[in-house]
């Protein structure tokens, strides 16, 4: 049996409001386009849809791998798009591609070329994004009753794992620093994550995060630094920022 090898990178899918974190999972497996998108819809979501490539390259851990499917495919009247039913907006061919004859895509070096759909190659999808940037200013309890309404909540940024994943979304913000699901209570003194989990993980800025909090103007939230080392920082609860919220999976 065949050893397995996966890699993970990640960019971002922005709009004006909303920011997604797109994985790229690679699997050094051969299979032909049918059977690529059949293994990644079980265990993962769909054959990649490519907005950067800066990314989905790193994602290709294997030097000796040229050929990778990607999931852009040919439908009725010549149009291209990706198994998600996007249109295809964002195009990387080869210079004299695609040729016409073949209906599935394939990345050779960066650059994209169109293939059989029965030739058996490497291949990339995308994951579900768990983390979702929304690029809109608000105070953090109208950011918290966003969070919940729309998706499950402010994100607790309990861990160093979910910390990277902060971070490979935090940089697309439209401000300096944006709330995570962090608040201080004056009335015990500690610092807590609305999702209840126990804040262990400590990431704050020098400065920041103390027990000694001025409760007597306004209640303090957390926030995460866009730039920078993206540490935690102390904020008034009406400061307008972006924030993060977890998409539910399921």
């Amino acid at each position: 049996m065949k050893s397995l090898k996966q890699s993970l990178s990640f960019t971002a899918l922005c709009s004006i409001s909303e920011c997604v974190q797109r994985q790229y999972h690679f699997i050094n497996q051969r299979k032909n386009w049918t059977e690529a998108q059949r293994y990644y819809r079980e265990k993962y979501t769909d054959l990649a849809t490519v907005d950067n490539m800066n990314e989905l390259k790193k994602s290709v851990n294997d030097r000796s791998v040229q050929y990778v499917w990607i999931g852009l495919q040919k439908t009725g009247h010549d149009k291209w798009q990706w198994p998600s039913g996007e249109p295809a907006l964002y195009l990387n061919w080869a210079t004299g591609q695609p040729e016409g004859r073949d209906d599935c895509t394939m990345m050779l070096d960066g650059q994209w070329h169109d293939l059989p759909c029965s030739d058996k190659r490497h291949f990339i999808c995308n994951n579900n994004p768990e983390l979702i940037l929304i690029k809109e200013n608000r105070t953090w309890s109208e950011a918290l009753r966003y969070c919940r309404q729309n998706h499950v909540d402010l994100v607790s940024d309990h861990s160093e794992e979910m910390q990277r994943r902060v971070t490979n979304v935090v940089r697309w913000a439209s401000t300096a620093a944006v709330w995570l699901g962090l608040r201080h209570s004056c009335t015990v003194g500690i610092w807590f994550w609305v999702s209840g989990e126990t804040v262990c993980y400590q990431n704050w800025a020098p400065g920041n995060g103390t027990s000694e909090e001025d409760c007597e103007h306004t209640v303090r939230s957390g926030a995460v630094q866009s730039g920078g080392d993206q540490r935690w920082i102390s904020r008034p609860e009406t400061d307008k920022l972006n924030f993060i919220c977890r998409r539910n999976l399921e």
